[in-house]
């Protein structure tokens, strides 16, 4: 008796169970529907762009971060819905860096072992990298395209990877050329007859001038040659029916790269202080001289003067070429930084150097103004936003154009950097380190980033073409992907 009501029991709560397992599903917790790929056709799927496409990370290419490169776990996600195989450029390890015929002339990654990145040969003791142009490259082709340092139109120009082209062919374009060293990045990616593609060009067409602190010595793509790229590249890519999605540009003055450095970074001593006043003395004695004789406002004598105090945070002294020209009276453009200034990222390990070592009267940023090429003044900055707002309207119209999917990027870089991006369980932002957005280099993606970035191109394919990547739960989990790699990993 005991034996058959326990069996009573048993089966009483098992229908208990079951009963309370259907109410679950009736509250939200029904099956997802299957994925679709809609009208996209992901069969042949081919990615072209610079940096951002080949998964370039910590200052370098490696491995790791080509196989979490966006494009491919775009691809991983197209496969399952009629997608075919993506075949990547790999490098030869995961150091990263490049020879030319045993010579180096890219360097390795960046690491943290908890602080500031730093070279890994500097955590881990020199290494040799493996991966040389000259000597072992990889067998195409290549359904990711994406070119570390191109600009837009350098994905049309022939010869862009001919290693006889050096040094105005690109190292990793050589990689990829193959047997047809004078092809284009165009020409190569539809030889593939590709039925899907992505596009995400026109970064460097700013970058290059904005990391060189707007000197002059990388200006900024002219408009025309920016619109016939643009404008070739996606009449190209859909001449035979292909469908695709095409990303915007970011501000670069929202990557880690330029806000890192803070302009107050300068800690004086009161006995120093003293010393570098006595130093600007007859500089600033000099401005009022030119205000006397009318020909700087007070305003602007007052921004030029330079005074330094007690404190951990003086402003450094930089060079300002907007600045009235008293060139005249034997004054050069110099004044303390404020916050409306940015600094490249390189200018963390510099400021607080020596000019002329061993002598602290020659310190740089302090006794010696930092060049044009450390700082974006605000009126090259404005230069740059100009440059972006104008490039990328010409890029939504190109996209209106040929109905294809659209990221916004710079959007969604703004809010990084305004109040982070909440990604599943995460809240990325855009510090450098830790944001867990911006690798070590402060201008390309943590492999987290570009899982991000991947999330954001299959939203944009859904709202276009009817896939339902976000509905049937297919986006990535961002939390899967690293935000640092260990010096160790080779």
């Amino acid at each position: 008796m005991n034996t058959k009501y326990l069996w009573l029991l048993l089966i009483a709560l098992g229908l208990t169970t079951a009963c309370s397992n259907d109410d679950d599903s009736s509250n939200g917790s029904a099956p997802l529907p299957p994925l679709t790929s809609g009208e996209a056709d992901f069969s042949t799927y081919v990615s072209l762009g610079n940096s951002l496409t080949s998964g370039f990370s910590d200052g370098a290419l490696f491995i790791a971060t080509q196989e979490n490169s966006f494009p491919n776990i775009l691809a991983d996600k197209f496969a399952m819905t009629g997608g075919g195989s993506f075949t990547q450029p790999l490098m030869n390890d995961n150091f990263g860096g490049l020879a030319l015929a045993g010579n180096r002339i890219a360097s390795p990654r960046l690491v943290t072992t908890g602080g500031a990145p730093v070279p890994l040969e500097s955590v881990i003791g020199p290494i040799t990298v493996s991966t040389d142009i000259a000597l072992n490259n990889p067998t195409g082709p290549f359904n990711n395209m994406g070119v570390p340092g191109a600009r837009s139109f350098h994905l049309l120009a022939p010869g862009y990877g001919n290693i006889m082209n050096l040094p105005n062919a690109n190292p990793y374009f050589v990689r990829m050329t193959g047997s047809t060293p004078d092809a284009s990045v165009l020409e190569l990616s539809m030889a593939q007859a590709p039925t899907f593609f992505s596009l995400w060009i026109g970064n460097n067409d700013v970058l290059g001038y904005a990391t060189t602190g707007g000197d002059g010595t990388s200006p900024i793509t002219d408009q025309p040659t920016f619109d016939f790229a643009i404008s070739t590249l996606i009449s190209t890519l859909t001449s035979q029916g292909a469908k695709g999605v095409v990303a915007n540009i970011p501000y670069v003055t929202d990557i880690a790269h330029f806000t890192t450095v803070t302009h107050d970074v300068i800690p004086l001593d009161a006995a120093t202080a003293g010393l570098v006043n006595q130093a600007y003395a007859p500089y600033n004695g000099g401005l009022q001289l030119a205000l006397a004789n009318g020909l700087i406002s007070a305003e602007e004598a007052e921004a030029r003067t330079i005074m330094f105090e007690e404190s951990p945070t003086n402003a450094v002294v930089i060079e300002d070429e907007t600045l009235t020209d008293l060139s005249g009276l034997g004054l050069p453009n110099y004044r303390q930084a404020t916050a409306d200034d940015l600094f490249v990222l390189p200018a963390s390990s510099f400021i607080g150097t020596e000019a002329v070592p061993g002598n602290p009267l020659t310190v740089n940023g302090v006794a010696v103004p930092l060049a044009d090429k450390w700082v974006l003044l605000p009126s090259e900055q404005d230069e740059i936003r100009a440059a972006v707002d104008s490039f990328n309207a010409t890029i939504q119209a190109a996209v209106n154009q040929a109905g294809l999917a659209f990221v916004d990027a710079n959007a969604l870089l703004s809010e990084l950097n305004s109040t982070g991006i909440a990604s599943g369980s995460f809240i990325l932002t855009s510090d450098l380190v830790t944001g867990g957005m911006f690798s070590l280099d402060g201008v390309h993606l943590t492999s987290r980033g570009y899982a991000v970035a991947a999330n954001e191109f299959m939203k944009a394919i859904d709202a276009t073409y009817g896939s339902n990547f976000e509905a049937s739960g297919n986006l990535v989990d961002v939390g899967e992907y690293p935000t640092n790699y260990s010096p160790t990993l080779q």
